[in-house]
């Protein structure tokens, strides 16, 4: 073999019969091994690449594989082996045979979106009325159910269920989940299908198998009960999808004839493999392994505790700025944490910080979340920014048009429809023609309910009133009145169900005031339109959602959302008991997953390490006293120093 590869990925890619377990740990190269696995199998052993399967979880997984196989064996070739999505080959199947079902080829695909908008017309019909529960859980209940293979145990939604697959059916559409059952259906009521694939695809492999669910697991079982050559490639340590319905017990409980552990790490310094190897060695459902590098004599693992969140924040941020002046690109740090409701202190501290760069001060770091939305592209600090730019610039129908219903007011959306027709047909500013409706409704030629011309009134007078106490009162005073007048707090209501995301999303407006009261003290005439304009929180020019990773700037995101990444330096923060491991999900799934999310996040690190947590954190706006995670103290102590929270310059 020309293949410069351990002894372990070898033996990986060379047994290439029967049912092959390769627990390959993070960072051991693993993607490599099974795109060599394929070229071998076809240069070595004559496979003909149209029976080779290979099925991951990501598009981006995929073509990753597809240009590697092709480097080796040519485009060609590497064209007849199918590398795709669970949900890609599915679609591939139903779109040859789906009518042995009662659908056409030609079905269409719901996205989430479609399907929560087809169970809300389900209520409304099912329940008889205008008020139905929130939509979200809903849809997440059945879409669960359906991915563990079981029924809904409440009635209502089981129901729901059976009408949302009825309706689907008779507009010849399938949901994402249903992409996966249907294709099962299909193979146990049509074994002749199932053969045809069967015989076909006589080497199958599957990436991330510790991901698979149910469904998956039992899709994977009978496209290979025939010849029995199936390799799946995972890590049961990495199992952290249990909230979605995958499940670890597949990768444990593997039925193989071969095992092959792949525990040489090619991304991290041993000092930090140490510690992520300790910390998941408390797991007692595992497979046992133990990552190792040759890169040594790394540096020391920093673990600080702040007095609060804001000032663990400031603290990691400072030492952001340290690893720049060191000559490190922002694009190289990443700040990893459990959940997007901690991101909101770095952000404002990546926001307002201040660095020199060659002779030259710059307010900001630039920064992105991945998998996460900037507090600035918050929907409730956008429709809070929309009013405040009404107030300045009534002629902004863009802001207009977005917040004249927020929070709801009677003006439907037939009735904005009416409103922009005319200002648009007689070309007058939007804003004008409510002015004179909320004074003179009956000169409007299309009919407007009592509801909407009240709501106009109240609008138009919210507006005008609050044009005035800008005009006469602190800004930041005023804008907390604003905010109560407006019964924001209501937009909020509406928008979420969740009480710890209302919450969240009313300490997010509450932010905005302590940002204009902070604009006001340091600014010698501060006027709200020069607030608006010029506060960094509004600013989206180098804070879009839609930079991607490799673009020069701090990365930000979830333990989730880290998975399969990699960063020089990463800062893993909120290291505090309740939220690492997060109390909720100790209940839903297990202490054992929350550890695996934890050793994750650790194994994301390729050179320097900071774990930190704040000894008090706020929380319903209130400081409260934290614990550090109790998976700190299961980090050898000679592998952690412990240094003050400040940085010293």
């Amino acid at each position: 073999m020309t293949f410069q590869l351990n002894p372990d990925q070898k033996k990986a890619v060379e047994q290439v019969k029967g049912r092959v377990l390769v627990l390959a740990g993070a960072g051991s190269g693993k993607t490599r091994v099974i795109t060599e696995r394929i070229c071998h199998l076809i240069k070595y052993h004559s496979v003909n690449p149209d029976n080779i399967l290979g099925l991951t979880f990501t598009n981006k997984a995929s073509e990753e594989m597809k240009e590697r196989v092709a480097l080796s064996i040519g485009h060609a070739m590497a064209k007849k082996v199918m590398l795709t999505t669970f949900h890609s080959f599915c679609l591939y199947v139903l779109r040859q045979d789906i009518n042995l079902l009662g659908f056409t080829k030609h079905f269409s695909i719901y996205d989430e979106k479609d399907v929560k908008r087809l169970i809300k017309q389900i209520l409304k019909d099912f329940l008889l009325t205008e008020s139905i529960p929130a939509v979200g859980p809903i849809y997440e209940t059945i879409s669960q159910s359906r991915n563990l293979a079981k029924s809904c145990e409440d009635n209502d939604i089981l129901e729901v269920s059976r009408r949302l697959q009825t309706s689907l059916k008779a507009f010849n559409a399938l949901d994402f989940d249903s992409l996966l059952t249907v294709t099962i259906e299909l193979f146990k009521k049509h074994p002749t299908v199932l053969e045809k694939y069967q015989d076909r695809f006589r080497y199958i492999m599957i990436d991330e198998y510790q991901d698979t669910n149910p469904v998956q697991f039992e899709l994977a079982e009978i496209l290979t009960k025939k010849h029995q050559n199936l390799c799946v490639v995972g890590d049961d340590d990495q199992s952290i999808y249990g909230w979605r319905g995958a499940q670890v017990e597949n990768i444990l409980n593997f039925e193989s004839d071969h095992v092959v552990k792949l525990q040489e790490n090619y991304r991290s310094y041993q000092n930090i493999l140490e510690a992520a190897n300790s910390v998941i060695g408390n797991n007692k459902e595992r497979h046992q392994k133990k990552l190792w590098s040759k890169k040594t004599n790394g540096t020391p693992i920093e673990v600080f505790h702040a007095p609060s969140d804001a000032e663990e924040a400031k603290s990691v941020i400072d030492r952001i700025i340290e690893f720049k002046k060191k000559g490190f690109e922002f694009k190289d740090i990443a700040i990893l944490y459990r959940s997007n409701l901690l991101s909101r202190a770095f952000e404002l501290e990546l926001i307002n910080a201040s660095w020199k760069s060659k002779d030259n001060w710059i307010r900001g770091i630039p920064y992105s979340i991945f998998g996460g939305v900037e507090f600035a592209e918050r929907s409730e600090i956008k429709d809070l920014f929309a009013y405040l730019r009404v107030i300045v610039n009534p002629k902004d129908e863009e802001a207009l048009l977005r917040i004249i219903n927020v929070p709801r007011r009677g003006i439907s959306d037939q009735c904005i429809a009416n409103l922009t027709d005319y200002n648009r047909r007689k070309n007058i500013p939007l804003w004008e023609l409510l002015t004179k409706l909320s004074i003179h409704p009956l000169f409007f030629d299309a009919p407007l309910s009592s509801k909407a011309l009240k709501g106009i009134k109240n609008f138009v007078g919210l507006i005008e009133e609050s044009k005035k106490d800008f005009n006469t009162n602190k800004l930041h005073t005023a804008l907390k009145d604003f905010i109560e007048k407006a019964d924001l707090k209501a937009a909020v209501f509406e928008d979420v169900k969740s009480e710890k995301m209302r919450q969240f999303k009313i300490e997010n407006l509450q932010e905005c005031v302590h940002a204009l009261e902070a604009y006001e003290s340091e600014t010698e005439d501060p006027t709200l339109s020069d607030f608006i304009s010029s506060s960094t929180l509004a600013r989206q020019n180098i804070y879009s959602k839609k930079k991607k990773a490799k673009e020069n700037s701090v990365q930000l995101m979830t333990f989730h959302s880290s998975k399969g990444l990699e960063f020089p330096v990463c800062f893993l923060v909120g290291l505090e008991d309740h939220i690492v491991p997060h109390e909720k999900s100790v209940i839903d799934t297990s202490v054992e997953e929350e550890r695996r999310l934890f050793y994750v996040a650790i194994t994301r690190c390729q050179q320097y390490l900071f774990l930190s947590m704040a000894r008090s954190r706020k929380k319903l706006g209130k400081l409260v006293k934290t614990s550090p995670s109790r998976f700190l103290f299961e980090i050898p102590k000679n592998l952690i120093t412990v240094k003050s929270h400040k940085v010293l310059v």
